[in-house]
């Protein structure tokens, strides 16, 4: 996302990936490429909360 707002960070060991798909998304998978939105009322307890919305990157078409 290209806004100075936007924090990026890389999770090489998927330990957030594998976190946020299981307590937020409710599955046993890893979360790829998926982003989360909070505004700003969010609170981090047990987890983050109210989620605003959130989706994945997809590739439309890969040259090979």
């Amino acid at each position: 996302m290209p806004d100075t707002r936007v924090k990026h960070f890389w999770d090489g060991e998927l330990d957030v990936a594998r976190w946020f798909a299981k307590q937020v998304d409710g599955y046993e998978v890893t979360s790829w490429d998926t982003y989360y939105l909070y505004g700003p009322d969010a609170e981090w307890k047990r987890v983050p909360s109210p989620l605003v919305g959130s989706g994945v990157r997809f590739i439309g078409s890969v040259k090979r």
